[in-house]
């Protein structure tokens, strides 16, 4: 949608041109070294989240209104507030026991099989299973999600005159699930529950109670965001795992590597390549001037591969660390579910471990990867488990 040089900056380990280059005939402004993306990422008032306001008009605020994404403070930071205490470091502990009931149970369900397909079984289910209760939406709705967010996902933009219908794609997909988090909004102010989506109907910010369309944009970003990197890094992580046998061969011996396994599959294939935003003013980064009012945009795969950060960038090692990679973003918008999406990482994989000794891809049906080049992640992920 922005520009044809993801080739420099994609997973396949190519060196970017430049810590900041500037493409003339896009006008967007790339980054790609470790420093600079983290200067973006820490400034909030050079570089603003809004990026919107320099994309195609066709996205209202009743969208955009109350999704922190797009926020910088202070209105950022009030809202963020409203959830903080849904993720605090005790309630996700708590969360451990359900986690690995949920993950039994989606595997007890195979039966005795040699074969599955992990996305489909447990690595998308599980994640929007316990964001969904956390919401109090009904879990048994994932499928509908699945479908929804599938084809949200597949955007491959390689032809510039399919934008604007993509775009009306992206924005009737979002409309119908606004319209689902709707009915359930409503629902809570008449009959409120023990769930997040009531307390985000009843919190107030400033002495005033957030409107439908900021509880619904911003429970629209939760049950997205908790979901879809969780899934990304499941499925990423087996690939990687079986792209360097002998460290899958430590972690199973030694489950205290698996932490730093999860992290360093997110630092080498982040699921979200990259992220934008815009100057508010004039400003230098690198030594590269960057005027007023330019679309920004920091590539998170060419920063986590930044051999002047990263040793052997391009090697897979769990036991990496210090591991200070970008895929939870960084500064104010640092990924609220990241505490979330480490257990449920951890306990799911220790539980794979447990089941299945000798999990491996099929060598006969590859994975399939989302095509859109802004994410990196397995929509088919066909595993050997004898």
């Amino acid at each position: 949608m922005f520009d044809t040089h993801e080739k420099h900056v994609w997973i396949r380990g190519e060196r970017p041109p430049a810590t900041v280059w500037w493409d003339e005939e896009t006008n967007i402004h790339h980054v790609y070294g470790y420093d600079e993306s983290v200067e973006v990422m820490g400034d909030p008032e050079t570089f603003s989240s809004n990026s919107q306001r320099l994309l195609p008009s066709a996205i209202g605020s009743e969208v955009t209104d109350g999704n922190m994404v797009r926020l910088d403070p202070p209105e950022h930071t009030q809202l963020r507030k409203l959830v903080n205490r849904a993720f605090t470091p005790r309630m996700i502990a708590d969360l451990e026991p359900r986690v690995a009931a949920l993950t039994n149970e989606l595997l007890d369900e195979l039966g005795d099989v040699d074969r599955m397909d992990l996305v489909d079984v447990l690595a998308y289910p599980l994640p929007v299973i316990v964001i969904a209760e956390m919401l109090g939406l009904p879990a048994s709705d994932r499928v509908w999600f699945k479908e929804l967010m599938t084809k949200h996902m597949h955007s491959s933009r390689d032809a510039l005159e399919d934008v604007a219908a993509e775009l009306e794609q992206r924005l009737a997909d979002i409309r119908l699930l606004r319209a689902y988090l709707r009915e359930h909004v409503v629902e809570r102010r008449h009959t409120p529950r023990e769930d997040m989506l009531t307390g985000l109907v009843e919190a107030e910010v400033d002495g005033e109670r957030l409107t439908d369309d900021q509880v619904v944009n911003f429970a629209n970003l939760l049950l997205i965001a908790g979901h879809v990197t969780t899934t990304a890094m499941l499925a990423n992580t087996v690939v990687a795992l079986d792209v360097y046998p002998e460290q899958a061969a430590r972690i199973r011996a030694d489950r205290t590597l698996i932490p730093g396994a999860l992290e360093e599959s997110l630092r080498m294939y982040p699921p979200f390549q990259r992220m934008i935003r815009a100057t508010m003013v004039d400003t230098e980064l690198g030594g590269h001037k960057i005027p007023r009012d330019r679309l920004v945009s920091i590539w998170v795969g060419a920063a986590n591969r930044d051999e002047h950060v990263f040793p052997n960038p391009h090697t897979f090692d769990p036991t990496r660390d210090p591991n200070p990679h970008l895929a939870w973003g960084r500064g104010v918008h640092f990924c609220l579910g990241t505490p979330l999406s480490r257990l449920e990482g951890r306990v799911a994989f220790d539980i794979l471990f447990d089941r299945y000794p000798a999990m491996r891809t099929d060598p006969e049906r590859p994975p399939v990867f989302q095509p859109s080049p802004d994410f990196t992640g397995v929509q088919e992920l066909p595993v050997i488990l004898r």
